[in-house]
């Protein structure tokens, strides 16, 4: 899909209004009803409508401004989005405009969207630690959602009735109030007061959910987690959230992600910082020593006359960018450690070592890459 932003035809700074305004003229121009049913019309009108629902919303905005498509998807594979869903979302910021039902012949359509309301979001939290954010996983989580009844089949009426068509609004589920002014005719549409909106009536509800055509019941659900998340990310499962009331569409599962925090670490973007104590003859003398990695351990060799603060890099160990092939490094920060206490034969041995040492240079010039440490100083002491 091309960037959302010229699809809509506004630019990166445009306001709520100003994305609002193009989506409703471009979803009248390309809606199928207006287009002899084209499919390339519905293909438009569909990609217009999913930037839209995602420019809308200034936490998707954001998430799409940073990581484009790919942070706003919602499962590894991507999240479907179909007509049925543009056209939802279009009546619902647009179906009160007057007439809008009658241009595109779809007031029986939303009288059937009325008489099966959507069931309900449900957001969980999903708690990940950096090995599985730098592999992606797959988990199994039990969630308590609200599922279709089995004595009712969901229609909330007792078994051997079924509901009878609202009389009032004669199964439309909505009144029409018109007015007329000087400034011409407004019609306004509201839910039906008898049916609240559903466009029928249980006349003998069933025991087993008081006719609410549902229970809550526990069900495992299946998350797939790709590489490279962060806390910013969240995983959208369409349709897998809560059953409407009454045989009603289910509604989404949304999962929040949680990163535990790894003492060992501190993540910047794809890159884990590490920092890494040695002793004095360590960094005189040099080593090869070990130090752990978000996968297991791997070996360093520090170079003989180190400076503390220095930092070395290890190409690759990071963590993954989000559902791309390029992945970070681990910058292993080395801190010269100071013993606290000597024994008798050490302080023997180190005051020697003063009586002969040379003196210190005026300045010292660490051995990192141009600009790193302002960035370590950041992530480690807060600025």
């Amino acid at each position: 899909m091309a960037d959302y932003y010229q699809l809509l035809g506004v630019s990166r700074t445009a306001d709520t209004e100003q994305i609002k305004k193009a989506y409703r003229q471009l979803a009248l121009q390309y809606h199928p009803d207006r287009n002899q049913g084209s499919k390339e019309a519905e293909e438009r009108f569909k990609e217009v409508t999913q930037a839209y629902e995602v420019l809308r919303d200034s936490e998707k905005r954001a998430l799409y401004d940073r990581y484009g498509e790919q942070g706003v998807k919602g499962r590894a594979g991507g999240q479907q989005f179909d007509f049925g869903d543009a056209v939802e979302i279009f009546m619902r910021d647009f179906g009160g405009f007057s007439g809008l039902e009658e241009l595109f012949g779809m007031r029986g359509a939303r009288g059937q969207r009325s008489a099966s309301r959507r069931g309900q979001t449900v957001r969980i939290r999903l708690q990940l630690t950096l090995a599985e954010v730098a592999k992606g996983v797959t988990k199994t989580v039990r969630v308590s959602l609200l599922e279709n009844c089995t004595k009712c089949d969901g229609s909330g009426a007792e078994p051997g009735t079924s509901p009878v068509t609202c009389r009032t609004c004669d199964g439309s589920g909505e009144e029409r109030h018109v007015q007329r002014s000087v400034f011409g005719q407004f019609v306004s549409v509201q839910p039906c007061r008898s049916c609240q909106g559903e466009g029928r009536i249980i006349q003998k509800e069933c025991a087993t959910c008081q006719g609410e055509g549902r229970v809550r019941a526990e069900s495992d659900v299946e998350l797939e987690v790709p590489p490279g998340v962060t806390a910013e990310n969240f995983l959208t499962l369409r349709g897998r959230g809560s059953a409407g009331p009454r045989g009603g569409p289910r509604g989404d599962l949304v999962v929040l992600l949680e990163i535990q925090e790894d003492p060992r670490f501190v993540r910047e973007g794809s890159d884990l910082i590490h920092e890494l104590p040695i002793t004095f003859g360590q960094a005189a003398l040099g080593a090869d020593v070990e130090v752990p990695t978000v996968e297991g351990a791997a070996r360093v060799t520090i170079p003989a006359g180190i400076q503390s603060g220095e930092v070395l890099r290890l190409r690759g160990l990071g963590l993954p960018e989000l559902n791309g092939t390029v992945r970070g490094d681990q910058l292993v920060r080395v801190q010269v450690w100071t013993p606290e206490e000597l024994t008798p034969e050490q302080e023997a041995l180190v005051r020697k070592l003063r009586e002969i040492e040379s003196p210190p240079p005026s300045q010292i010039r660490l051995r990192t890459e141009k600009g790193f440490w302002s960035r370590v100083k950041e992530a480690f002491t807060g600025g």
